[in-house]
């Protein structure tokens, strides 16, 4: 029976790789599949892994009708078993109901991955409808973790190296802390107390910290 599954994570716990992973698994195997994704920090129709590796893929910008395109692609003969679908964060609700369709009608089976939480820790839409229809949602095994070592949990936005919690809730950026607009996974206390591994580096380690000793935001 195909299924609708949502591989979630946050920024930089492999969610890509996994993706090009799950191609490659299916491929070798001799099914025929789609790569699709959506605003790659590469660039467009583009699937990129941090790890250096990338694929091919079909840009998903909010005209894309998947049942429409997955139509027209098997009416001219093409042979479709699989998507992978990465980014899905930034799919539309409707969207991800056109991929649950077309595993329910076509048989297809649709893998997707993204981020469950933007950087004010509120679910995105597409990964919201995702947790509602998905047959199963797996929380990636390779997890990030935060500047003190605990597992991470939320994604934090950077400007100029410090956190930011307004703004867009899309915005494209990476993990390299050099960047203009940046990316950094925290614990939740860390990110509570909006305390990044640069704002922890301005705290003396020999420093008891208490919640109201903590640098001003």
């Amino acid at each position: 029976m195909a299924e609708l599954v949502f591989f979630s994570g946050t920024v930089d716990s492999g969610k890509s790789t996994l993706a090009l992973q799950m191609n490659y698994n299916h491929s070798v195997r001799g099914r025929r599949g789609l790569i699709f994704t959506s605003h790659d920090r590469s660039g467009t129709a583009v699937l990129s892994s941090r790890l250096g590796l990338q694929h091919e893929a079909i840009e998903v910008d909010p005209q894309l009708d998947f049942w429409e395109e997955i139509v027209r692609r098997k009416t001219h003969g093409e042979a479709i078993h699989y998507l992978v679908c990465d980014e899905a964060q930034f799919y539309s609700p409707e969207q991800i109901e056109q991929l649950a369709r077309l595993v329910d009608e076509m048989g297809i089976d649709v893998f997707t991955f993204g981020i469950t939480s933007d950087f004010q820790t509120r679910l995105f839409p597409g990964s919201r409808r995702l947790l509602e229809l998905a047959d199963h949602v797996k929380p990636l095994q390779v997890e990030a973790l935060c500047w003190c070592g605990k597992r991470a949990t939320h994604n934090a936005r950077t400007q100029d190296g410090v956190m930011v919690v307004e703004g867009e809730q899309m915005v494209v950026g990476d993990v390299d802390q050099r960047a203009a607009t940046g990316y950094e996974t925290l614990c939740r206390r860390h990110y509570m107390q909006r305390m990044t591994a640069g704002r922890a580096r301005q705290i003396p380690e020999t420093a008891e910290l208490l919640p109201f000793d903590l640098p001003p935001v």
